[in-house]
């Protein structure tokens, strides 16, 4: 599967929020390298690498090995409270993709190779026979002399090991590559001037398979035949909200004696302490009724709905990149506690199906899905690509220039306004149309 230089994305800034765009992409093709003899390990050859990531370089001029391991890597990044942190991931999250990468090439271009419990272990091979097996068995059984109590016999494994994929292999990679983002992004704050959070959507194409990672509010879905398929979760403070309780029931003293981890259908007023309402903890999905006492007057952890859904009356996402320092207004309590950079990582087995020419992957900021369904962004990339030149290489960038202002709208006396008179989006807006048939196996 190859876009190498193709543009196949739109951005559009807002509608006047703020004077710039907190929304950054990336694009890139990377070849991972096997590492050479003496190579450090990618702890140690990280260091700072503000502003060109020259640190996470895994090109080493003296390995002449032709054997690489590319991937295709596309990203995007909504910043909150100031560009730097969505700026900085740009620019190295896909370098600390490939670093994890490279840890497992090895396993990952053999086919059939069982990932080893330990590395450095006899690999297993699932394309032995019955009889090799068995042998290899046996041999693990024994000692270098043969004999069962030859002293350098091995220590039998009579227990049962989980069996491993190869996609586990990358979908950990990539979510350890998100850790190791935030916690430079956390180190290097001593040092540089950056600003704010970021939610992150990124997706790596690698052996035949799509890896969609979110950490945030963006989406992505896959457009198959007119059919939508998402391939990405939001992660939001309702859809986080009995995760987060749990957090705040288990470590109170996160709340600063402000916060009650307890959600009700609305602000509390004193006149109503003893009375029966209803209340919401993290043990349940639904809602009962219980007796408000004097800490139920506390503002609660997750309070609002839909877009204005916040958590400690701050944020209204809860996973992403930064936000270290990001403290609940006029107090001294921190909100990172409560926000977590790991993300979801979802496994589209694109080889394993023929797409045409108008199936595409379509990753967007909230901006867009703020003020369009699923169905609607399906059928307006649909319809649009339906009416182009199935040979115009240039279709896919129109069609997501067309999404982004179907999502913006018109100006008009009211203010930005979309089909059927609603309002547009007030949102930076970002958007990727990838198409999918250059994944199909060639034959």
């Amino acid at each position: 599967m190859s876009t190498e230089g193709r543009k196949v994305s739109s951005s559009v800034i807002n509608a006047g929020k703020s004077a710039l765009n907190e929304d950054q992409a990336c694009c890139q093709v990377l070849r991972v390298k096997r590492r050479s003899t003496g190579t450090h390990s990618p702890s140690r050859r990280r260091r700072s690498s503000l502003p060109n990531g020259d640190g996470l370089s895994l090109k080493d001029d003296t390995d002449t090995s032709s054997e690489e391991l590319p991937f295709h890597y596309w990203a995007l990044f909504d910043g909150h409270a100031g560009s730097g942190v969505a700026v900085m991931a740009s620019h190295l999250l896909h370098h600390h993709i490939a670093l994890h990468l490279q840890e497992v090439m090895d396993i990952l271009v053999t086919p059939g190779l069982v990932p080893p419990t330990c590395l450095g272990e006899e690999p297993v091979n699932q394309h032995l026979g019955p009889a090799q097996k068995g042998l290899s068995r046996a041999v693990s059984l024994r000692g270098a002399a043969g004999a069962p109590g030859s002293p350098h016999a091995p220590t039998a494994r009579f227990f049962s090991e989980k069996k491993v994929s190869h996609q586990s292999l990358v979908v950990g990679a990539i979510e350890n590559a998100f850790k190791d983002m935030d916690f430079q992004i956390e180190r290097e704050k001593s040092v540089y001037n950056i600003s704010g959070g970021c939610t992150a959507l990124v997706v790596v194409y690698l052996l035949g398979n799509l890896y969609v990672g979110n950490a945030g509010d963006s989406r992505a879905i896959i457009i198959r035949s007119g059919e939508v398929i998402p391939v990405s979760s939001e992660f939001t403070p309702e859809s986080e909200r009995q995760r987060l309780q749990f957090l705040a029931y288990m470590q109170p003293h996160l709340l600063g004696n402000e916060f009650t981890h307890l959600e009700f259908p609305r602000r509390i007023q004193r006149r109503e302490v003893g009375k029966r309402m209803l209340y919401r903890d993290f043990t349940m999905s639904g809602w009962a009724y219980k007796t408000i006492d004097d800490d139920d007057l506390k503002f609660p952890l997750i309070y609002g709905e839909g877009k204005k859904a916040r958590v400690l009356a701050t944020i209204g996402v809860t996973r992403g990149l930064g936000d270290h320092h990001l403290k609940v207004h006029d107090s001294n309590i921190f909100i990172k506690p409560f926000l977590s950079c790991c993300p979801e990582v979802q496994v589209y087995p694109l080889s394993q199906t023929e797409h045409g020419a108008d199936d595409v992957l379509v990753l967007g900021t909230d901006g867009l899905w703020d003020v369009l369904s699923n169905q609607e962004v399906a059928e307006a990339v649909s319809g649009f690509l339906g009416n182009c030149d199935p040979d115009d290489q240039h279709r896919y960038t129109m069609a997501a220039q067309d999404l982004v202002m179907k999502a913006r709208g018109v100006l008009k006396d009211r203010g930005w306004r979309i089909s059927d008179d609603r309002l547009g989006s007030g949102d930076d807006i970002s958007v990727y149309i990838i198409p999918l048939m250059y994944g199909n196996k060639q034959n």
